[in-house]
């Protein structure tokens, strides 16, 4: 790759939100400084994952400039703790320079620099030596593309583990800097998209001893809002607010700021602003113990991704959050539909992709002193099961276990049509072949829809089962289900079946076995 072009720039988004979703909670565990909340790494997930869908949202046919200043604001709006805002300039750094197609060693410069004046008292072995380590590698490289993105990230990586040797509280804890492990995450999916190497893998150094959590005492809060302001009133603003705390960092420009403070008090922090400008999105937290301001009641909520399935859900009791197929719903629904459910909720993302973006809504609702699960549900016929044994009459952790429990007896499969050709674990597919699928491997490849749906559903049936759920879908033929309902009274007359109209877009049938 010679350019970062705006499908790379995507790719790159999703694939560093995707990758801190799942190193999260490697990373929380690292998290000792500047406190000890043990957030950083969900904080790092939401800020990459606010820049994603912000540049996920645009028509495929914006240039360039317009991706990279988009991905910069997603990730200011929804840039959250200490580490979130400062890589969100950082971020920006970077679409100053990307947009206009300058070189990466200029834009990880400029990341670097903007980065480190952002925040108030910049101290080392954080992430800002990491990014600044990553930025100097380069500088006198010689290469391309490439080169120069591998050079950064495999510096990074480095940097990090020496972070320990630079800040003394690293050091007696035994962990690197959490938020430099996000950051060098976000540099290595950067060389993955440009070298087209991604494996999956990512290295979050463990702790080495037990990190002490923070205590009550002179605990604080954590003052974040973004402020709509002139330049010159954030420059009084910043003397303001770092007389009154620590771990200050202002991000932003051109009207919009980002703000982050801690204080011993919250208001005299939000009054600040309002002198400052129109602060807005204020959040407060207490650095010791989360606020509880949840609604009582128990709930579910189902992502669903066709008409009829949303139906059955909400038949079900659940509240409901629509998908396009092959799509991921907006996080800000999700959260919606969490804080609907009531105080204790079980989540189904059914979908393997889902799971992260659930996860962050999750983190955002126990914020607000919400009990949540995100119940590992790969498929819809996995959380029509866990549903189906839902009782909330039961005490929370039981239900979720009894949920967790149905949705993982279920075998799950499905019956798509190729688009393109691929190579397989059941050999080559071309365009227009009916594949069908076991647990996300293709085990039967086909001309014909009836055949290959039969066959799928006969190779789950053999492994066991009591129960066959059958889902069909908008494009699925009409006896189709009846097809394999009389191939079953013949061959498995002890098998139960149930039948139900999905509506889902993408997949004809999708098989459930239990």
């Amino acid at each position: 790759m010679k350019i970062l072009d705006p499908p790379a720039v995507r790719r790159w988004a999703r694939l560093a939100a995707d990758a801190l979703g799942r190193a999260r909670t490697e990373i929380d565990a690292l998290n000792v400084f500047p406190v000890a909340d043990g957030d950083t790494g969900t904080n790092l997930h939401l800020t990459m994952l606010s820049a994603a869908e912000a540049v996920e949202s645009l028509p495929e046919d914006v240039d360039a400039a317009v991706v990279w200043q988009t991905l910069s604001y997603g990730a200011l709006v929804g840039a959250r703790g200490n580490s979130g805002v400062i890589v969100s300039q950082a971020l920006r750094g970077l679409a100053e320079v990307l947009k206009d197609g300058h070189d990466l060693r200029a834009g990880l410069h400029r990341a670097a620099l903007l980065a480190r004046e952002a925040v108030a008292r910049p101290v080392e072995g954080t992430v800002l030596s990491v990014l600044e380590s990553a930025a100097r590698a380069v500088q006198e490289l010689d290469g391309d593309l490439s080169e120069v993105a591998r050079q950064a990230a495999g510096e990074a990586r480095a940097a990090l583990r020496r972070t320990p040797e630079q800040l003394d509280v690293l050091g007696r804890s035994g962990v690197v800097d959490a938020g430099g492990a996000g950051a060098a995450i976000v540099l290595e999916t950067l060389a993955a998209v440009i070298t087209d190497s991604y494996d999956g893998h990512y290295d979050v150094p463990a702790p080495t001893a037990r990190v002490t959590p923070m205590t009550e005492v002179g605990a604080g809060y954590e003052v974040m809002y973004l402020l709509d302001a002139d330049d010159r009133a954030v420059a009084a603003l910043r003397a303001e607010l770092d007389a009154m705390g620590d771990s200050l960092v202002v991000v932003g420009g051109e009207g919009l700021w980002n703000v982050h403070v801690h204080v011993p008090e919250a208001g005299p922090a939000v009054e600040a602003g309002v002198r400052a400008g129109r602060p807005h999105r204020i959040r407060i937290t207490y650095l010791a113990e989360r606020t509880h301001r949840a609604s009582a009641g128990r709930g579910v909520v189902a992502v669903a991704a066709g008409d009829g399935i949303a139906a059955l859900f909400e038949e079900c009791g659940a509240v409901v959050v629509r998908r396009a197929p092959g799509a991921k719903p907006p996080l800000p629904a999700l959260l919606a539909a969490i804080r609907q459910a009531g105080s204790e909720v079980a989540v189904l993302p059914n979908d393997e992709g889902v799971g992260s973006v659930a996860a962050a809504a999750a983190e955002i609702a126990r914020e607000d002193g919400v009990a949540v699960s995100v119940l590992p549900t790969k498929a819809t016929v996995q959380g029509l099961a866990a549903l189906a044994v839902h009782d909330p009459l039961r005490r929370f952790d039981d239900d979720v276990v009894a949920m967790t429990d149905a949705a993982g007896q279920t075998r799950y499969g499905h019956v798509t049509v190729a688009d393109r050709e691929a190579f397989t674990s059941a050999g080559v597919c071309r365009p227009g072949d009916v594949l069908g699928l076991i647990e996300g491997d293709v085990a039967v490849i086909g001309g014909a829809l009836e055949q290959v749906s039969a066959m799928i559903v006969d190779r789950m049936v053999a492994g066991g089962g009591e129960l066959v759920t059958l889902v069909t879908g908008a494009d699925a033929p009409a006896r189709l289900a009846a097809h394999i309902e009389e191939r079953l009274r013949r061959t498995r007359p002890d098998v139960d079946l149930v039948v139900y109209d999905g509506e889902q877009g993408g997949y004809p049938l999708l098989i459930g076995v239990e």
